[in-house]
């Protein structure tokens, strides 16, 4: 969960930084520089939420399975059954 926090407490603010440095635009058209640098923001932001996502769903399961997450489960029989 703290990645997709950090993710999109981070890379928005970069991609601000990206759109106002001199190197975005030439003449008013965008340049290579900043696609690059929306492609990569678009792809960390899209991986952050994905991590985020999995990680509240997990949290959720161990929440809900009222089992303790540090304990381990029952003992398999000794017969083998």
């Amino acid at each position: 969960m703290a990645v997709g926090v950090w993710t999109w407490v981070i890379w928005p603010r970069f991609g601000l930084a990206i759109y106002r440095d001199d190197r975005s635009f030439d003449g008013g058209t965008p340049t290579s520089f900043l696609w690059v640098h929306a492609l990569l923001i678009a792809a960390s932001l899209t991986i952050g939420t994905v991590v985020g996502v999995l990680g509240v769903r997990a949290w959720r399961a161990a929440r809900g399975s009222g089992v303790p997450q540090n304990r381990p489960g029952p003992a398999a029989p000794k017969n083998g059954r």
